[in-house]
């Protein structure tokens, strides 16, 4: 017994290397799709947007829309702080990434360039 719990002790102290890799499968895009190397974001003031990813080595963003997730591609960092930091995420994301009827939004990966993974 007392040798299972100074395991538990270390365990629960000792540094941990390796972490869950984070998972998606993007709508018309790639999956699996590995998230470790994006910078993600979770977004609770909206109830729309719920969490953006987003790797600038390919100014490609993934962003998760209630419970699926949808690729950008060619999406300037500035786009993407815009949208972190809007009054409305959801708002901003309307207006200015997504596309409105048969009109493809300016970052639809169809138009731009998409990366491999």
């Amino acid at each position: 017994m007392r040798a299972l719990l100074i395991a538990a002790l270390i365990l629960c102290v000792a540094p941990t290397q390796a972490r869950a890799a984070e998972i998606a499968c993007v709508k018309y895009g790639p999956c699996p799709l590995d998230l470790s190397s994006f910078a993600c974001t979770d977004t609770p003031r909206s109830s729309f947007i719920r969490r953006v990813c987003y790797d600038a080595s390919k100014l490609f963003m993934t962003i998760k829309l209630q419970g699926t997730w949808y690729p950008y591609c060619n999406v300037d960092e500035a786009t993407v702080q815009n949208l972190l930091t809007a009054e409305s995420a959801g708002r901003y994301f309307n207006q200015k990434i997504r596309g409105h009827g048969s009109r493809r939004g300016p970052f639809d990966c169809r138009d731009n360039p998409s990366p491999s993974y």
